[in-house]
């Protein structure tokens, strides 16, 4: 028994010599850490946030028809240039019969009444000749004669109106005629000739004629984070940059910040205005999807580093200088403003020292 536990103990030194004589082999023939440095540079550092959102026409409008009907005429089509007051469309109506019948029997009553009263003037009025009535009961009687004639034609108007849309009546625009109520561009004319329509009233909204914005003054409509939204403030600059617009980007102004937020996707969020800027060649499509660039702090010509060499103890940032080849001393910043790449120095570094990257790797100085 003794001599196993001997052998044993014997075969447990010699692989624990053998083990220690590889280690300390390997530790030998490794080749030093090195570690890269970087030197702080001189840039300037922009700090901004990111909107999305698209841009839209800031006056559109939707054209609708004041009478029921069929589109009998269509006078434009989408991407035309209007301007205000310019036809559109003619409606062909189709009268309600129950509209028409009662138009038609008020037409007949009134025409009854007219008649009635003509026939009292042309009694009355050989009455007053002969001075047998007196003139102020003769003016009773012209007045309600001129009545009754105005309340005839009235109704024949009115007849007219529920046929065909308009009257004889001077000066009065056909209610069957859709013209455009402002100047600007046809983004949308999403009928057809022989399509029925229904008017606009209080009812409904009635069916949409056409679509037309002024295309020479655009917004960007955008939300933001509402971590983001306390560092914004009216009339400061965006950067637009549009998905359908390569290699360009557009200015605006920020003119509205919404004061409620809405909750998107468990987030909530604060809807933004701000107006495009454009030359006189642009043409920008509504509702292309943008994304704004926000600055909200910006530093020219400041001493900076990667954030990416930065270290921190107990919540405040320090370096490791580069005291000598490969040989590195802690030392505590003090940091400004950042861009999620570069960080200000504000003291606490030479721009001419050294300050290592603190990832480790086999790479030269």
């Amino acid at each position: 028994m003794k001599k196993v536990l001997l052998g044993v103990v014997v075969l447990v030194f010699l692989g624990l010599s053998g083990w220690l004589a590889y280690y300390f082999y390997q530790k030998a023939n490794t080749d030093p850490v090195v570690y890269k440095t970087e030197a702080p540079f001189e840039t300037e550092i922009v700090k901004k946030t990111v909107a999305t959102g698209s841009i839209v026409p800031r006056k559109e409008v939707q054209v609708k028809s004041q009478v029921s009907g069929i589109v009998e005429e269509l006078h434009v089509e989408a991407g035309e240039i209007v301007k205000k007051g310019q036809l559109l469309a003619k409606i062909r109506i189709v009268p309600n019969m129950v509209s028409v019948n009662n138009a038609e029997t008020n037409l007949q009553t009134a025409r009854l009444n007219f008649e009635e009263a003509k026939r009292e003037l042309a009694r009355y009025d050989e009455l007053y000749a002969q001075k047998v009535i007196p003139e102020q009961e003769y003016r009773r009687y012209k007045a309600d004669f001129a009545l009754k004639q105005e309340a005839m034609q009235a109704a024949e108007n009115n007849l007219q109106l529920v046929r065909e849309g308009s009257s004889r009546k001077r000066g009065q625009q056909s209610s069957n005629l859709v013209y455009s109520t402002i100047d600007g561009m046809l983004l949308d004319v999403p009928i057809k000739v022989g399509t029925s329509i229904i008017e606009r009233n209080n009812f409904n909204e009635g069916t949409t004629i056409a679509t037309v914005a002024d295309m020479r003054s655009l917004v960007f409509e955008g939300k933001i984070d509402e971590s983001e939204v306390g560092k914004l403030k009216e009339n400061m600059d965006l950067v637009l940059t549009i998905g359908a617009i390569e290699g360009r980007t557009f200015d605006a102004k920020l003119e509205y910040i919404s004061p409620k937020g809405v909750d998107e996707e468990g987030s909530i969020k604060f809807p933004i205005r701000a107006q495009v800027v454009l030359d006189e060649k642009d043409f920008i499509r509504a509702g292309y999807s943008a994304n704004a660039d926000i600055v909200l702090d910006k530093r020219d010509k400041v001493m900076a580093i990667k954030e990416s060499v930065l270290q921190f103890d107990k919540g405040k940032p320090y370096v490791e200088v580069e005291t000598a080849p490969q040989q590195f001393e802690k030392r505590m910043i003090k940091t400004g403003l950042s861009d999620g790449i570069n960080i200000e120095v504000v003291s606490g570094l030479d721009e001419k020292e050294k300050v290592k990257v603190p990832n480790v790797g086999i790479a030269q100085t």
